[in-house]
Formats: C-alpha cells, sequence, structure tokens
C-alpha cells in the first residue's frame, strides 16, 4: 500500500495521466473536427439547393437560424464561459481569478461552435479546442486526488492537447501553452505537455485518420533575393493584423451598445451569413476550405481583396456576439488572403517567379499570427506543423519576425492579453 501510494504520488504517475487526458482530449477533439467536417458539406449543399429553391425554403432557413441563435445565446447567458474562443479562460482559471465547470460547460462548449461554425459563423474550432483540452483535463483530475500544483500542470497539458488535436500540431500545443498560458520551462511541466500533445495527436490519427490542417507539401524555397520582399510582408502582416484584432474589439463594443437583450446576440450574425452563403459561400465558416482554395484556384486580385474585407468584417461580427467559436482560422485565414494578394501582385510586377505563389499563402498566416498573437516562435512552429513541410523555414523566420518587430513599433498588444483583460471586465460580478 505504502508502494502504491509513493507511485501515485510521484512524477511518473502525473506523466502518466498527463497522457491518458492528451488521449481522452484527442478523441473529443477529433469529433469536433469531423462533426464540423460533415456540416461543412452539408450547408455546401444547402446554399446550392436555396439558390434554385422557392424563396419559403429561404425563409425556412432564416427561421432555422434564429432558433439556432438564441439557443446559443440561452446556453452563453446559462454558461457564460463559453462564449468566444477559450484562451483567455482557461488562462483565467489557470490563476484563480474564474473557475471552469467542466461538468455542464464541457458539452456546452462542443455543442456551441459546432452550431455556430456549421451555420456559417466565421469562427474557428482552435480556441475552443484547448479550453475543451482543459474541461478534460478537470474531469481527468476530478477522478484523482492531487495537488494544486499537479492541477495546474493537467489543466495545461489538457489545453496543450487541445490545440494539438486541432492542427495535428503536437510541437506548437506546447509552445503556445507556454507563450500565452503559463511561463513554466520545468522539464516535469514539459514533459507533461509533450507527453499529452503526442497522446492527442496520436489519438487523432489512429482513430479519426486525421492530417495535418493543410497539405502545403509542394512549397519550393524561396531565393535569397526574395527576402526585401518577405520583410515587407512582414510589415503588411503587422499592420492587417491590427487592423483584425481592432476589428474584433469594436465588435464586442458593438454588442455592447446594442439595445438588443444577450441572449439574440448570435442570431445578428446568422442572419448576416446567409447572403453571404448566397453570393461568398467560401467567405463563412471559419476558413479551412478557403485557405485550401487558394492553393488550388486561382483567385483574381480584386476578389481576393472583397474576401479579405469581408473574412475581417464577418469575423468581427461572429467574434463580437459571444458566441462560443474561436479566431484562429479567421485570422490564418486573413492572413493566407494577404500573402496570396501580395504574391500575386509581386508575380505580376516579375519580381518573383509564378511557381512561388504557394509560398504566400503559408507566410500571409505565420505573418498574421505573429502579429496578432505576438508569439513568432510559435508562430514559425505552427504552420511548419499544420503545412508538413520544412522548406520554407527560413521565409517564416523573416516574415514572422518583421511582423513581430512592426507590431511592437506601432504598439499594438497581443490580442489575447486584451481579451483576457476584457473577459476580467466582464465577469467581474460573477466571479467565484
Amino acid at each position: 500500500m505504502r508502494l502504491f501510494k509513493h507511485l501515485y504520488r510521484s512524477r511518473l504517475a502525473l506523466v502518466v495521466q498527463s497522457i491518458v487526458t492528451g488521449f481522452l482530449v484527442g478523441l473529443v477533439i477529433s469529433s469536433l473536427r469531423m462533426a464540423l467536417g460533415q456540416t461543412h458539406i452539408l450547408r455546401q449543399a444547402l446554399y446550392a439547393y436555396l439558390k434554385e429553391a422557392p424563396p419559403k425554403m429561404t425563409l425556412s432557413w432564416i427561421v432555422v437560424l434564429i432558433a439556432g441563435g438564441a439557443l446559443i445565446g440561452l446556453c452563453a447567458k446559462f454558461r457564460p464561459l463559453i462564449r468566444g474562443g477559450g484562451v483567455p479562460e482557461v488562462k483565467a482559471h489557470l490563476q484563480k481569478r474564474l473557475k471552469l465547470r467542466w461538468r455542464t460547460e464541457l458539452p456546452l462548449k462542443w455543442l456551441c461552435p459546432v452550431m455556430a461554425i456549421s451555420a456559417g459563423l466565421s469562427l474557428g474550432w482552435e480556441g475552443p479546442s484547448i479550453q475543451l483540452g482543459a474541461y478534460v483535463a478537470l474531469a481527468v483530475l476530478s477522478l484523482f486526488k492531487r495537488g494544486e500544483a499537479s492541477q495546474h500542470v493537467l489543466v495545461c497539458a489538457g489545453s496543450a492537447a487541445g490545440l494539438s488535436a486541432a492542427f495535428s500540431a503536437p510541437l506548437s500545443g506546447v509552445l503556445f501553452v507556454i507563450e500565452e498560458l503559463t511561463p513554466s520551462l520545468q522539464p516535469l511541466f514539459l514533459a507533461c505537455m509533450m507527453g499529452a500533445s503526442i497522446a492527442a495527436d496520436a489519438a487523432a490519427g489512429l482513430f479519426f485518420g486525421l492530417k495535418p490542417a493543410f497539405d502545403f507539401r509542394a512549397v519550393g524555397v524561396l531565393p535569397y533575393a526574395a527576402l526585401p520582399w518577405l520583410v515587407l510582408l512582414g510589415v503588411v502582416c503587422a499592420f492587417l493584423g491590427d487592423v483584425f484584432k481592432r476589428l474584433i474589439y469594436a465588435g464586442q463594443d458593438f454588442y455592447k451598445k446594442l439595445p438588443v437583450p444577450e441572449l439574440f446576440h448570435p442570431i445578428i450574425p446568422l442572419l448576416v451569413s446567409v447572403p453571404i452563403g448566397f453570393f461568398l459561400f467560401d467567405a463563412t465558416g471559419g476558413g479551412h476550405e478557403l485557405i485550401k482554395m487558394l492553393g488550388t484556384e486561382d483567385w483574381t486580385p480584386r476578389l481576393l481583396l472583397i474576401f479579405l474585407a469581408v473574412k475581417l468584417s464577418f469575423g468581427a461580427l461572429s467574434a463580437g456576439s459571444g458566441t462560443g467559436g474561436g479566431i484562429f482560422i479567421p485570422f490564418l485565414s486573413s492572413g493566407a488572403l494577404t500573402g496570396t494578394l501580395f504574391g500575386l501582385v509581386l508575380i505580376h510586377f516579375g519580381l518573383i517567379d509564378a511557381d512561388f505563389h504557394l509560398n504566400f499563402i503559408v507566410l500571409g498566416m505565420a505573418g498574421f499570427f505573429a502579429s496578432v498573437v505576438k508569439a513568432p516562435v510559435t508562430a514559425i512552429v505552427i504552420v511548419l506543423e499544420m503545412t508538413a513541410n520544412m522548406n520554407h523555414l527560413m521565409s517564416l523566420v523573416a516574415v514572422a519576425f518583421s511582423a513581430f518587430v512592426v507590431s511592437e513599433l506601432i504598439a499594438s498588444p497581443p490580442i489575447y492579453a486584451v481579451l483576457f483583460n476584457r473577459l476580467l471586465r466582464r465577469e467581474a460580478p460573477h466571479a467565484t
């Protein structure tokens, strides 16, 4: 018995629990990804049908969206911490500023993003995946008695596993948690997060066959002569990333001033999604499919500008409404659009070869990540893991570094720091 207690309280036991937690997180997030993949296909078929169907069918769909929006609003009213992406909420829990309740919030945090993104809102599942990972860790902790420090480690491990499973990017999950949620670099802490992240990625691949989020393995190596253009792309991403952040904050402020009960806020972007779905369908949803399309179809600069403007504005309207979706993929898709447009301009003026157009999709994502999140190392690693290609490492470093430096010069704070402070102000009267 004494040996059992010793083993149970040992550092090795904590690592094992982290691996088990990561595996469970992988199953939960994989089910989320698969549900959203299937509903995207259904929504695509629905809008193709509605274009040819009588107007009353569109009205029926609008009624469904109103009911769905009210349900999402009701869930958010019942459990306010399921709103938004999830990163600030997990950080507040780790700092003991707010308390996550996994029994009621976990199922709602899974359901609300599925409902919102499936209906067409410009939101992502990656932030919610981090919060879902934390909930799974809390569920595991409810079965085992652990000290405060160990609880902190396991929640961080679950969060890292959530991002790992969302992007099939285990190293990025660890780096993101270190840069955004906790500064710890202790060996045990890293071992637990790595174990959980790898287990989550393994669960996703073993049971669901999920692969890296994007396939850009055909990306070549840009010549060193392109370095000035890479720096310039970073500058562009820094300014547009700042625009993205300001629009997100403006979206939140818009709903605060709106003389409409919070319960009905999600209905507004859901109604806006209908005309966008008819005329710019690929601008709806998070943006995964849009990023993939940028690498396979020809786009004109005018169309890219239209899509970028819609993604920026509709993303802010969606995120500000208090639905349970994240901003990861919306800002990555905005970065991909920016990079594609920038690359087309360079190709048009003969400044780079047309064979490198794929590079700028990837580089734009890294530049936006470094500008919006202000985490350049994670920006580089997450894009490398998402695209399963190491050929563009030097280019990624140049763009991410440039975007980060310029965002510092223009005093553009990291988005999650601002959202964290806004969350605390919002929930201060209800904090326990």
